[in-house]
């Protein structure tokens, strides 16, 4: 199938030849069975992950086994994604594709950050070479495509607190900035005025500078109308006053936000990933915990979803998905910003409810079945009516500082659990299942 869509792709029968092969040839990907002789796909995958030659490599685990016990065991030893046997084609190759654009973007943004790294030392080495001789500084200045300036403290007669700072030395870049000459900016008292049009804080983070001769390094953002940029920024105390240096970094940010992007965000649907699930889930039980607060997991299937696909085909099966995201995405949102919809894979759904008892996450699950059923979306294949229908599974915790270990797995496990008895009570309802007998 892989080589089918121009994959290069190098088989091993076994796992010591697996790790072998990986170590000699590091793959951009690994698609690792559990299942094999002499050592199974967990240990291997530890094995490649205690390696520095292919501890970064992604894995993605292909196997049969479907237990929710044996798919946390995956992403405990470093697996990146799970599939399950028998498999979509279309889903495997849009899960392939989606690590090896990460796998793409992590290797750029290593570059650029490497290189950025390498021009900041640059620039710091370069400030000490102007301080001590403006000629240099002139030539250096002019040159630079940062913004490059050298000001000094204006201070009140009798307070000697700073009121403002005076440009010494500004080049192009700020002179440009200020839509005016470098001349014209010499011996001026701008910068405060300037800075409370821009981060009116920014003012008492200089003055901190000057005051205690430490360095400030940080990025900000700025945000006027449609102007949407974000700078970093670097200044050094200098005498009574400190140089500064801004660099634009609006493409490594949005570099940035797009690689965050594609590794939390569901391709298809829009809305939060696996892994995004896992992540959150563990973070929201830490906050639960902390606040005493319970917390609630809701998770859904669409009725009859392989019947659908093949009365209606991929394509359309691909739409049916993105719209019920889109509504249980909308009808979360309604509720609260802390309620979040996350694709746990294929046609099943999870909702991560925090401070949410168990009746209010039943009332939220039955409000979303009855919204689907009421749109009448068509499902012709389905086996219980002739329109999109989905079965819920609900579970709710009351968590404290002793907690199993294992809580995260016996939640999902009861909310899998009440889906499956909803399924087998006839679909298109709502099961609840409390995973402590007195809350």
């Amino acid at each position: 199938m892989l080589q089918g869509k121009n994959y290069k792709v190098k088989k091993a029968i076994d796992g010591e030849t697996a790790l072998l092969a990986a170590q000699s040839n590091p793959p951009d990907l690994i698609l690792l069975d559990i299942m094999m002789p002499d050592m199974d796909g967990y240990q291997v995958c530890e094995k490649l992950k205690l390696n520095p030659t292919t501890q970064d490599i992604p894995v993605i685990f292909i196997s049969a086994l479907n237990n929710t016990f044996d798919k946390v065991k995956a992403f405990e030893v470093g697996a990146i994604d799970y599939v399950t046997k028998p498999f979509q084609e279309e889903e495997v190759l849009a899960r392939i594709n989606s690590q090896l654009i990460i796998q793409y973007q992590k290797r750029l943004l290593k570059r650029e950050q490497k290189i950025f790294k390498k021009e900041i030392r640059q620039r710091k080495e370069t400030e000490a070479i102007l301080y001590q001789s403006r000629a240099i500084l002139s030539s250096v200045l002019n040159a630079s495509v940062d913004a490059i300036a050298a000001v000094e403290a204006v201070r009140k007669p009798h307070s000697s607190e700073i009121e403002d700072f005076r440009c010494l030395v500004v080049n192009p870049v700020v002179a440009k900035i200020f839509d005016r000459d470098p001349e014209d900016l010499t011996g001026k008292l701008v910068v405060k005025n300037f800075l409370n049009k821009v981060k009116p804080e920014l003012f008492l983070a200089l003055m901190k500078v000057v005051e205690t001769g430490k360095t400030l390094e940080k990025e900000i953002q700025y945000q006027h109308k449609s102007i949407h940029k974000w700078f970093h920024l670097i200044a050094v105390k200098l005498g009574d006053g400190f140089s500064i240096t801004i660099r634009d970094i609006t493409k490594k940010k949005e570099l940035e936000l797009k690689l965050n992007k594609i590794a939390t965000i569901d391709s298809l649907t829009q809305i939060y990933n696996r892994y995004s699930f896992d992540v959150k889930l563990q973070e929201t039980l830490q906050h639960c915990t902390k606040e005493h607060q319970p917390l609630s997991l809701i998770m859904c299937d669409i009725d009859y979803f392989k019947n659908y696909n093949e009365f209606y085909g991929h394509q359309q099966g691909d739409q049916c998905l993105i719209k019920v995201a889109e509504i249980l995405n909308n009808i979360i949102a309604q509720n609260t910003e802390q309620m979040l919809v996350f694709r746990y894979g294929g046609e099943k759904f999870a909702i991560i409810l925090p401070n949410i008892s168990l009746k209010v996450a039943v009332e939220i699950a039955q409000n979303i079945r009855q919204t689907i059923q009421d749109l009448k979306l068509p499902h012709r294949a389905s086996l219980i009516n002739g329109w999109v229908s989905l079965t819920f599974g609900v579970t709710t915790v009351n968590p404290n500082p002793n907690n199993d270990p294992d809580l995260l797995g016996q939640l999902i496990t009861k909310a899998d659990n009440a889906l499956s008895k909803a399924k087998n009570g006839g679909r298109n309802q709502v099961r609840a299942e409390k995973l402590i007998d007195n809350y």
